[in-house]
């Protein structure tokens, strides 16, 4: 059965922005059926052909998995960003686009540590490399100038995600465009890695500045099961306040009996107001 959109393909000069984990790809037997990759592709390949973002964010991504994403999404659709390991290997948080609307003005990927020109590189408490992709698009519509960050957090490193945090409200504040930042933060609301992005960074919780809401504020890390209301939401997409959200909602899409991940996908509707090229 045909699971319909949440938001879908738009239209010019509005824009589809998606944040999803699709968790990592991997197999085994002793890994419940559930979490398989070879269950869930399928799940993740029709939600994405269903949905096609304007502009995605990906997190836990290994490149099994972005040949199942690129060929949902079809030769339209590029993709920005390496794997977060020296060698650019391994797990990685690449941004998605549709080419024919956005133009590619620049991107980077640097590590969330003390050192984030050095591939690699950790810092402040987290055991494993942290990375963002930052992005700097422009609208072929409206000539509109803008820039996204995608990251995935620390899970265990409060002290990890607080810096990364201050890293990513400084270089939001430097570049100075309107702006949507998207990831897995592991973070909740009350956190204060997320009140540094809203207050530090100026920026705004798409689902409160939503014009339209369409569905519940789900818990995004809902592991395979039916939507909740209780639980973190620690999926995010932060908007600047020249961003207009039309519309927002958290994908619970069940497709054939398989949930794609292990967390849900945040979408939103976004109008931009700003610098022409």
């Amino acid at each position: 059965m045909t699971v319909p959109a949440l938001i879908g393909p738009v239209v010019a000069p509005e824009l589809h922005a998606m944040s999803f984990n699709i968790r990592r790809a991997m197999e085994g037997f002793a890994r419940p059926k559930q979490d398989r990759w070879s269950v869930r592709a399928p799940a993740v390949a029709e939600m994405l052909r269903s949905e096609r973002p304007t502009i995605l964010g990906l997190q836990e991504v290994l490149p099994g998995a972005m040949r199942v994403v690129t060929r949902a999404l079809g030769p339209t659709h590029r993709f920005i960003g390496r794997g977060r390991g020296r060698e650019g290997t391994g797990e990685g948080t690449p941004l998605v686009y549709d080419a024919e609307r956005l133009e590619l003005r620049g991107w980077e990927q640097q590590a969330l540590s003390a050192r984030p020109d050095e591939r690699g590189s950790r810092s402040w408490g987290n055991l494993i490399p942290r990375i963002l992709v930052t992005a700097e698009f422009a609208d072929t519509s409206t000539g509109i100038r803008f820039l996204v960050v995608n990251t995935h957090l620390d899970h265990l490193s409060s002290r990890s995600r607080r810096r990364s945090t201050d890293a990513i409200s400084a270089l939001v504040r430097k570049r100075a465009l309107p702006t949507i930042v998207m990831g897995d933060l592991n973070a909740g609301a009350r956190s204060r890695a997320v009140r540094t992005l809203l207050s530090c960074a100026e920026l705004t919780d798409s689902w409160s500045a939503a014009e339209d809401r369409l569905t519940p504020l789900w818990n995004t890390l809902n592991g395979y099961r039916r939507p909740r209301l209780t639980g973190r939401r620690v999926d995010w997409m932060l908007v600047s306040r020249d961003v207009r959200v039309r519309a927002v909602g958290i994908n619970a899409g069940v497709f054939d009996g398989i949930r794609p991940s292990d967390h849900l996908a945040v979408q939103a509707l976004l109008r931009l107001d700003g610098k022409t090229q």
